[in-house]
């Protein structure tokens, strides 16, 4: 017979915590930015889906190669500010806007 597993669950930031290190850690601030280029991508894919392009056309708009959507939506690219703004100005038509804390 097999031991059942203690089950227990966790908050999501005590999750965090165990995983990749208290903020501030060199650990912690690697897996953060990471997290946020994710975020960057995943936004501008579903920006792009919403206005029903296509990568190709998204490219096309803003003078760039699918290829280069491609990885920045998959997080595979970092990406200019410049470039971001570029791609949203001027292929999605909207804005972007930042919020620092």
């Amino acid at each position: 017979m097999k031991k059942k597993e203690n089950n227990k669950l966790v908050s999501f930031d005590d999750y965090i915590d165990n995983k990749y290190g208290k903020p501030g850690t060199k650990s912690r601030s690697n897996w953060e930015a990471g997290f946020e280029a994710f975020k960057v991508g995943s936004l501008l894919e579903q920006a792009r889906m919403k206005c029903g392009m296509t990568q190709e056309d998204l490219a096309a708009k803003c003078g760039t190669n699918k290829s280069y959507i491609s990885r920045i939506e998959n997080d595979a690219s970092d990406i200019k500010l410049s470039t971001l703004i570029k791609i949203i100005k001027t292929g999605l038509g909207g804005e972007l806007k930042l919020v620092l804390k």
